[in-house]
């Protein structure tokens, strides 16, 4: 890589580049189960920096094939989305500045930390809503690049609900505005002479040809991450054409995101909580069924696996949480502990109501609370507790959040395997779906810790493995397979948070069939010509090469 270190040099490059071992050691890894070792390491300073590497990145491949770019924030992806054997772009050295705040938007570089967008919007009164459960570790160029969701994604979606304008660096290393554009709009945009032209009237012609067949593609689920969101790009009735769209959740596929401007919305301060403990999951449909007729803003669960963790490794909330949180944690702990003495519930419902005064949501918690205890017995569920107020119910969001970062750290010679880790199947299906999900994981013994956005029947199965080990490793393929014919026998979709990446991009085929994925690889070509930006991901992904990659050592 000396004659790209050396061509950036005489480019005028200030930003950062490197190839020691210790480096490319610590971005050979995502949170993903996969490791691709780079050769070198670049964090541009400014958007000029980005569009010069490209421009050179795609002079170079003509005689060095291989050659690509890879985006990279916090790395908190769990597909293998921010690792590549080539280059590295590292956003969060550099892109890290939140540029304006107002009440309705702000403009941030991808190198953000959600947590301290939050703040800043919140200092506001304001919100945007869609953060994930590694909201304390993400990025917001993650967000966008993956389109996540998470626990408040069954009021206000996704992440693509909330991008309102994104600076973009096309494959021609020119970095233009994207924004949704009226049908004059759009047509003065074909008419360009220029690559950015080249793209609106191809990809318009793409979706325009199989508008159809692309309409009928999108999955029936609240949440999708999978494939290229071709089918929210052009709408012939409005005659919106929105490139964002597709943009958004193409995990740097497509060319490097260098600026968002995101929605936001006014926050409710208030919000109350009901837990459900479930000693069985026999009535789970109806139990959902119920708690959906009352509007949720949160309905989330975790398991008896994840409670057990929580509880068996409590000290190290102490790390994560700090003494105060920790001493409230445990002592808000104690009523629940009595609640366990009865049983240990299989699975726990976290139901939560936003309003606008704590009188009003304790009435909806309550008259759901009166609802469901009207069939307490029939549904066995063995106790309940209303938190009318989010300080109360803390204890519950940790657990649920934090589960997958204790699982990665904590438990002795194993090692998180997410591989069936973000499905989605229509709630009405959960009954029959969850029990026969379990019979899968009992088959091949693994050690998995089940959570999940309940109302979006959107579950997180995070098994523990030890992936040096080749009969653990052998287990993979045969397990995977089980669980996405089972998600897709009940119309579900592979992936509604955390994307496709190395893992689930080999199975777009089986999802959405061979023509689909052909129009799928197409919108690649157009938007990446040469094939610069994070190949072997999403719809160019292939098992065998994403399986060879599979770490054998921690």
């Amino acid at each position: 890589m000396d004659d790209i270190k050396n061509a950036l040099v005489s480019l005028g490059f200030s930003g950062e580049m490197a190839d020691d071992p210790a480096t490319l050691d610590l971005f050979s890894h995502d949170a993903s189960m996969f490791e691709l070792r780079p050769q070198l390491v670049v964090a541009p300073k400014n958007t000029k920096e980005v569009e010069a590497l490209v421009k050179l990145v795609a002079e170079k491949q003509k005689h060095k094939p291989g050659l690509s770019l890879t985006a990279r924030s916090a790395g908190t992806d769990m597909s293998g989305g921010a690792i590549n054997t080539s280059i590295i772009v590292d956003f969060l050295r550099h892109f890290n500045q939140i540029e304006k705040v107002t009440d309705t938007y702000i403009q941030a570089q991808p190198g953000v930390y959600y947590r301290d967008f939050d703040e800043a919007s919140r200092k506001r009164g304001t919100l945007m809503p869609t953060y994930p459960a590694s909201r304390d570790l993400c990025t917001i160029g993650g967000m966008v690049n993956n389109n996540a969701g998470g626990e408040k994604s069954i009021e206000f979606g996704k992440t693509e609900n909330f991008v309102n304008e994104l600076e973009f660096v096309f494959a021609d290393g020119i970095a233009r505005t994207v924004t949704p554009l009226n049908k004059a709009q759009l047509d003065k945009k074909m008419k360009q002479k220029d690559f950015e032209g080249k793209v609106y009237r191809e990809i318009y012609q793409l979706v325009d040809k199989n508008y159809d067949e692309i309409k009928a593609a999108k999955p029936h689920v609240t949440k999708n991450s999978t494939g290229y969101n071709l089918w929210d790009v052009w709408d012939r009735e409005t005659g919106i054409f929105d490139l964002t769209k597709l943009i958004v959740g193409a995990q740097g596929t497509l060319g490097f995101v260098t600026d968002i401007k995101l929605k936001v919305l006014k926050a409710r301060t208030d919000e109350g909580l009901l837990v459900l403990f479930m000693k069985d999951i026999d009535d789970l449909g109806e139990v959902i069924n119920k708690v959906m007729e009352f509007k949720p803003s949160r309905f989330e669960s975790f398991d008896d696996a994840t409670l057990w963790l929580s509880i068996r490794f409590m000290p190290s909330f102490l790390k994560i949480l700090g003494w105060k949180k920790f001493i409230h944690l445990l002592i808000t702990l104690i009523p629940d502990g009595l609640q366990l003495l009865r049983g240990i519930p299989k699975l726990i419902l976290m139901v939560s109501f936003k309003g606008d005064s704590e009188e009003e949501i304790r009435e909806k918690v309550h008259a759901l609370h009166k609802e469901l205890a009207k069939h307490r017995a029939r549904y066995e569920i063995n106790g309940f507790e209303e938190d009318p107020t989010e300080g109360k119910a803390e204890k519950f969001w940790i657990m649920r959040r934090y589960s997958f970062q204790l699982l990665r750290s904590k438990v002795k010679d194993k090692h998180t395997a997410p591989f069936i880790d973000d499905f989605v199947v229509p709630p009405p299906h959960l009954t029959v779906f969850l029990p026969k999900l379990r019979k899968i994981i009992k088959k091949y013994k693994l050690f998995a810790t089940v959570a999940g956005h309940m109302g979006d029947g959107n579950f997180h199965v995070i098994p523990l493995m030890k992936l040096e080990d080749p009969n653990d490793r052998r287990k993979i393929l045969p397990a995977m397979k089980e669980v996405n014919n089972l998600v897709l026998k009940y119309g579900g979709s592979l992936s509604g948070e955390h994307n496709d990446g190395l893992v689930r991009g080999p199975w777009l085929e089986m999802m959405y069939g061979k023509h689909m994925l052909g129009i799928f690889k197409e919108a690649k070509s157009i938007m990446d010509p040469q094939d610069i930006f994070n190949p072997k991901k999403k719809a160019d992904a292939v098992w065998e090469y994403s399986f060879g990659h599979i770490r054998d050592h921690f």
